[in-house]
């Protein structure tokens, strides 16, 4: 989990977890958390999700177990997120923040759709010293067209 967080206790993960089992409905405080599966076996292989910041803004949000990097796990999962999103989870923007330096997941959020907006300086501690994060946007109007990779 090069860009996501230090080690943690196993508690505070449980507990991180345990918060993201609740039902979730449009508008919850925690997060949509799927579990992306492989078509055939089933295995369990990322989690693709998003969080309200607003009644029509959220934050989305993905991670997948390094075998299934690369793949295209993470395409098709944040294609269908936002396809739900836009068209019947009442979401007018997504946002996503990516620790700077992961250029696999900038690459996924451009290859979808999303626009790098701005970098905040600095401000995520991860590894013993500041990083920057970059700031992803994507709006309703603009899925589907040509995005910022020109796909």
């Amino acid at each position: 989990m090069l860009y996501i967080a230090d080690a943690r206790p196993v508690a505070e993960i449980r507990e991180a977890f345990d918060s993201r089992l609740p039902a979730w409905s449009p508008g919850a405080a925690h997060w949509l958390c799927l579990v992306v599966r492989d078509r055939h076996t089933h295995a369990p292989l990322g989690l693709t999700g998003y969080h309200h910041h607003a009644p029509d803004s959220a934050e989305a949000g993905f991670l997948f177990a390094p075998q299934a990097q690369g793949k295209g796990y993470g395409y098709e999962s944040l294609r269908a997120l936002c396809d739900y999103a836009f068209s019947t989870g009442g979401i007018r923007r997504l946002t996503a923040t990516v620790t700077a330096g992961n250029q696999a997941s900038k690459n996924l959020l451009q290859k979808v759709g999303f626009y790098q907006e701005g970098e905040l300086r600095e401000c995520y501690w991860l590894n013993g010293r500041w990083h920057n994060d970059w700031l992803f946007g994507l709006l309703r109007r603009d899925y589907n067209q040509p995005g910022p990779s020109g796909e």
